[in-house]
């Protein structure tokens, strides 16, 4: 009983951004469970996983891993290796595997997870399903990084589908899909065909979000990417200058990630013959960048 209340009382500070209050909660329901249950009980991987699940979503990606793993092996030794359960873990974990280019291994366990779908179907709890949807983009990233666009777009389409039934038509992570696809359109110059998707994924994030947050600057850059690739450079700049407005904000004026978006609004001043412009963006780039390169 009190494991599981601290477990609730983690996922709501959570829920509220309160991260470092989460995380304390979260590890004394782990301990918890660990004294009342034994290291190996089911609750306990419950405890490890949602551990695991707020260092990924914070993007600490290296506590993550362990945690998911001895999930993973907590669970499969308990439930068998077709469980449903199995699939958050196996998601997550996949992710984990993917931030540290570990790909081969990433994409191993985002298929054993759809396998699991296909077969269990109805089983998968609804809780659960949006989980499917993060599995089923997160395969189709990793296929699109390496190119293999025929193997990618299905996933990205039944993802989309997923989430838009699931959650809605306006969810963040319905953006997220759409953005996906949209840059893998524009990797092959399908550009009309990503550009409305580019679009709706800024208004969800704009409306749901707000203006000011930093999705909101990755569409508009990603938006700007494929217009300046299309040579449409008068309708990229603005495009940049508020992704950098937004990211400044957010980040600060110094932070390294500021350094692509400057370097596509030097290129678009450049084409646009305004050498001034150019020039104070590139250098701005390159002072940012770690060594001033």
């Amino acid at each position: 009983m009190l494991a599981a209340a601290l477990s609730r009382s983690a996922l709501l500070e959570t829920a509220e951004g309160h991260y470092d209050r989460a995380e304390s909660l979260h590890r004394r329901a782990l301990a918890v469970r660990e004294r009342a249950l034994g290291s190996q009980h089911p609750d306990v991987a419950v405890s490890l996983t949602h551990l695991a699940e707020l260092h990924r979503t914070h993007g600490e990606y290296d506590p993550a891993g362990p945690l998911y793993e001895r999930a993973l092996a907590i669970r499969e030794a308990a439930l068998g290796g077709e469980h449903a359960d199995l699939v958050v873990v196996l998601g997550g974990l996949a992710e984990i595997y993917y931030a540290q280019e570990r790909l081969d291994e990433a994409e191993s366990l985002y298929r054993r997870a759809l396998v699991l779908v296909d077969k269990l179907g109805g089983a998968i709890p609804a809780l659960d399903s949006a989980q499917v949807g993060h599995v089923l983009n997160g395969l189709a990233v990793l296929l699109s990084v390496q190119e293999r666009y025929e193997e990618a777009e299905p996933l990205y389409v039944r993802s989309l589908a997923l989430r838009e039934d699931l959650l809605g038509p306006d969810h963040p992570d319905v953006a997220v899909t759409l953005g996906n696809l949209a840059v893998m359109y524009d990797s092959q110059g399908r550009y009309a065909e990503a550009e409305p998707l580019h679009r709706r994924a800024l208004a969800i994030r704009e409306t749901v979000l707000g203006p000011d947050d930093p999705h909101v600057a990755t569409s508009l850059e990603n938006l700007a990417e494929a217009y300046r690739a299309q040579g449409r450079y008068s309708e990229a700049v603005p495009l940049y200058e508020r992704a950098l407005a937004i990211a400044e904000e957010n980040l600060g004026p110094s932070h390294p990630d500021l350094a692509a978006i400057l370097d596509g609004l030097a290129e678009s001043h450049e084409e646009m013959r305004d050498a001034g412009k150019a020039a104070s963006s590139r250098e701005r780039a390159r002072a940012l960048r770690p060594g001033g390169g």
